[in-house]
């Protein structure tokens, strides 16, 4: 059953948790020479895969158009590259 796009804020303990678990996973492929655009596109992938199980199809363009507005107005970059 599709998540209501308003209960999609997980807790923030939880948040914590599953982005320290992503970040060993990304330092372990890439200790595997494994290329930064493998990892990432095998990651986006997978999210987007989870996501089709989890939410509704609406849902998931709103996530997507945030993420695209977050590149157009370099906010994206800014977080990639704070320096």
């Amino acid at each position: 059953m599709p998540i209501d796009l308003n209960s999609l804020e997980p807790a923030p303990a939880e948040l914590s948790h599953a982005g320290a678990v992503v970040d060993k996973a990304i330092e372990y492929m890439m200790g595997q020479n494994i290329g930064s655009l493998a990892i990432a596109s095998s990651l986006l992938g997978g999210a987007m895969a989870l996501l089709a199980r989890s939410v509704a199809d609406e849902a998931i363009v709103h996530i997507l158009n945030n993420a695209i507005s977050s590149v157009r107005t370099g906010e994206l970059r800014r977080m990639a590259d704070p320096g």
